[in-house]
């Protein structure tokens, strides 16, 4: 791969441009490709939080640890709830608790193998330490800049 820029002109970039830029290619490549298996990004979000759960989760605590990812919202969260259930991928008891049905759990086995090519795929050539550099620097940005993160 060529680098837009020389090393000395890399320091000087913004890393505001770059890690925007690294977030739409990575997020537009992810939705494309889950699009492309039927499903949105979000609802993929719903089935491995259900999937991967070792107690039942109610649709509250689904929708409120995911209403904050990439600042989807409690109502779009809500309605990716719904449309997960219409697929017929999971159930939901009178007390709002969620369950994979056998469809679900041949569905979400997909999109995670699906999931595990594009992670192989975004991190070509990155070596694990690297990456976990990488990742240590952002969140430096994010503390430096008085910004708050946390994935769950």
């Amino acid at each position: 791969m060529e680098y837009s820029h020389s090393d000395a002109e890399l320091i000087k970039q913004p890393i505001g441009y770059w890690s925007w830029a690294a977030y739409k290619a990575v997020v537009s490549r992810t939705r494309a490709a889950l699009a492309g298996i039927g499903t949105t990004q979000p609802q993929w979000w719903v089935l491995a939080q259900v999937a991967r759960a070792d107690r039942a989760k109610t649709r509250h605590e689904v929708s409120r640890l995911l209403e904050n990812y990439l600042d989807t919202g409690s109502e779009t969260m809500e309605r990716e709830i719904d449309a997960t259930i219409a697929q017929g991928w999971i159930t939901e008891d009178s007390e709002g608790r969620l369950a994979l049905t056998e469809e679900g759990r041949a569905f979400y086995d997909k999109a995670a193998a699906l999931q595990d090519e594009l992670w192989a795929e975004r991190h070509a050539g990155i070596s694990d330490e690297e990456y976990l550099t990488t990742l240590k620097v952002l969140q430096r940005f994010i503390h430096n800049t008085g910004g708050r993160a946390w994935h769950h």
